[in-house]
């Protein structure tokens, strides 16, 4: 049997557990619909962050920060499979090479496109940076909504966790103050 079958099945054995019919007209065809979204929702676990990165780096004479702010995300909680809805703030100073600016928000992508917690892909996201760029510093913020907080449990919604992974320069207080007044600041406009 296959992992698509086998996946089904579970799906079908879910359903029945919970007390429903797998085979009534509107849940014939979900065990296939979870699975395709599964195999979307995890397809993170397929690609490599670091192949992302080196796809597009180039020599620069730039020391200045470089931040991408508001990176959307969705992501699941490895604790219940619920929905992680979040931003990513990341930021990095140069030495010697840049990465392409869209390259970024990919390599978030890779890592929330996998069971995760907050607080490790938070860390994932820094690490990879600072391996493959080897900026003098690395900053990321990622602020999100847990829906196993807000659908079940202590059910508080729209409470917000907020988790950070400095490296290099930004656990010095300059880069670091400079790097959360940046991304607390309102923005007035949009281009």
């Amino acid at each position: 049997m296959d992992d698509k079958t086998l996946f089904e099945n579970s799906v079908k054995n879910m359903l029945t557990i919970i007390g429903e019919d797998p085979s009534r007209e509107g849940l014939i065809k979900t065990p296939e619909r979870v699975y395709k979204a599964f195999e979307f929702m995890t397809k993170g676990y397929k690609q490599d962050p670091k192949v992302v990165l080196n796809e597009a780096l180039f020599e620069s004479s730039n020391d200045e920060m470089v931040l991408i702010k508001d990176i959307e995300f969705y992501s699941m909680c490895e604790h219940h499979l619920l929905p992680i809805i979040g931003r990513a703030h990341v930021a990095y100073i140069p030495d010697g090479k840049v990465v392409g600016l869209s390259k970024i928000p990919r390599m978030v992508e890779v890592f929330a496109r996998r069971l995760q917690i907050q607080e490790q892909m938070t860390e994932q996201i820094a690490d990879a940076l600072r391996e493959v760029i080897e900026p003098k510093g690395v900053g990321v913020v990622i602020q999100a909504r847990h829906m196993c907080m807000e659908m079940r449990g202590v059910e508080k919604v729209n409470s917000t966790t907020t988790t950070s992974a400095l490296r290099g320069m930004f656990l010095q207080e300059k880069t670091r103050s400079e790097f959360f007044n940046i991304i607390n600041a309102p923005q007035s406009t949009r281009f």
